[in-house]
Order: structure tokens, then sequence, then C-alpha cells
């Protein structure tokens, strides 16, 4: 059974190879995969918003070799809410001129105020939907627009009885021009390499220094990231899609050795298409279909 949650936005249908960062919508896709029986789907749109918005439940199913039905416990899975950044700087100017993504002036890109509403539209839904009380564990990408998009829409709120603990994200972090964002009363957040947008060639996917992260995001734990700087990006060779689905899979497959079993994953549209098109092969035909459009 493939059941899909609905949510309060107008239908639209779109695959994720269609979905460029532009577009103004915001996709909520939440099914729970108890065997390889399809169904309907309904995925959403908001003219508020671009953020892209999945969630996925998991379950043992996709570690077997043949396709069948199957029925497994449903404590042995997990939910994985899958949220594309907000509109970055360098989306609007890559939509002008595609060359823009080679320019150095969009090395690890922030925000647009555009972007911001969109944080902040996506933080009302998923505290409106009770969401927000139920992820154990946000893991974001770490790159600025991802880190930006995830303490904006999962972080806490304000300080409250004098209780001082380090801040999600301080003031202005990537000129942001916004208030600090508390770690008070939200889920731990844990920055992960893996699940990066597609490396190499592009400024934009290009990260910073994991000390100068530390510095604007002091809540954020990045003790799973080996380097402090950022040895996986090349300038002259471009990560293939093969290799970016790859990556992925390995990313779900460390997902497994966790212990939360619901979590956010703050990512980007090029890993999230490639790392979807290469799940579920083991389904059948017509769920690995569901799961490669939004």
């Amino acid at each position: 059974m493939l059941q899909i949650l609905t949510s309060p936005f107008s239908p639209i249908h779109i695959k994720f190879h269609s979905f460029f960062h532009s577009v103004n919508l915001i996709l909520c896709y939440s099914s729970t995969l108890h065997t390889s029986l399809p169904l309907a789907h309904s995925p959403f749109q908001s003219p508020k918003t671009n953020t892209f918005f999945s969630s996925v439940s998991l379950s043992t199913r996709e570690m077997d070799a043949t396709i069948s039905p199957g029925l497994y416990p449903l404590h042995r899975g997990k939910t994985l809410h899958l949220v594309r950044h907000a509109q970055g700087v360098h989306n609007v100017a890559g939509e002008i001129d595609h060359a823009a993504y080679s320019s150095e002036e969009y090395f690890d890109a922030h925000l647009t105020p555009l972007g911001w509403q969109q944080v902040d539209h996506l933080r009302n839904h998923v505290h409106e939907t009770g969401l927000s009380k139920k992820v154990d564990l946000v893991i974001v990408s770490p790159l600025l627009r991802t880190m930006q998009t995830a303490v904006g829409v999962f972080g806490g709120e304000g300080y409250k009885d004098g209780i001082e603990v380090p801040p999600l994200m301080v003031a202005n972090a990537g000129q942001s021009d916004r208030p600090e964002i508390s770690s008070l009363n939200c889920p731990p957040f844990v920055a992960v390499e893996l699940c990066r947008e597609h490396l190499g060639v592009h400024p934009c996917d290009r990260r910073r220094s994991i000390n100068e992260y530390r510095s604007l995001f002091p809540a954020i734990d990045f003790s799973l990231i080996e380097n402090d700087d950022d040895v996986l990006w090349k300038a002259d060779t471009r990560e293939k899609n093969e290799e970016v689905a790859a990556r992925g899979m390995k990313f779900l497959s460390w997902l497994w050795t966790r212990k939360e079993k619901e979590i956010a994953i703050v990512t980007h549209s090029g890993f999230l298409y490639h790392t979807l098109s290469a799940f579920g092969s083991d389904c059948h035909p017509s769920v690995k279909d569901e799961i490669c459009k939004q």
C-alpha cells in the first residue's frame, strides 16, 4: 500500500526534472510504503514558495532483491521529510544566464529575500500540521542556502526565561538580514556531506570551511565532516549523474544506522532527483514511477 496524505494546497503534478529553482512551488508528498502495491498520489502547489517539501516513509522492503508484495512491521521503518532549499541568489542569476552558475560571484550562494519568504511559509506549514513536534532529527547539506533553509524552517523560537544556549544561526548570517535563530525547543541539527548538491565546477556548490560555518551556525553539529576545507569539490570536474545517485544511495543506507525514526533532510533538487531516480528499483514499476514523480 502506498498511502498518500493530503495537504491544504491546490493540486499539481510535476516531475523532478521539470522542477526548477525559479518555479514558485511547494510540493507536499507524504507516503507510507508498506508493500509494492500502488495507490494514486496527490502532490500539491502553493504560489508563495518554490521550496520543495516531500515526506517519504521507508521500510525494509527497499532492501529486498525481488519485486513482490510484502508486509513489514511499522516500527522497522523511518519517515523521511525531504526539503529542497529555498530560492538562492544563484538560482535567479542562473535563470537569466546559465553561465552564472560558473561565476565565483555566487560561491556558496545564500538565500534571496524571496527565499526567506518561502522559508517562513514552510515553517508555518510544519507548525500548523504538527510536524515540528514529530521530527527527531534535521540532517542538512553543509552549504549556506541549505543551512539557512533548515534552521529557518525547523529552528526554535526566541529565548525564554533567560536560558542561554548557542543559537542555530547568528544574526545576519550569510547576508540574511535575519535575527538570531534559537536552538531551544527544536530537534538536533547535523550537517552531512553525502547529501550535498552536484559536486564540482559550479562555485555555488562549493562550501566554506567548517570553522567559518561553526561561527555562523553554532548549534549545528559538524562533527561528521572530516575536513575543514572542501576537498570534495573540484574546479575542473563535475560529478556525473550516476555518481550523485550512488552517493544518494549511500546516504540512504547510512540513514538506517541512525536511531531516529522521523528525520527531516534539507538538501538540493539535483541530489533529490538523482537519488530518488535510483531508489526503489526492486519495487513494482508503478511504485517506482510514483517515487520518481512529484
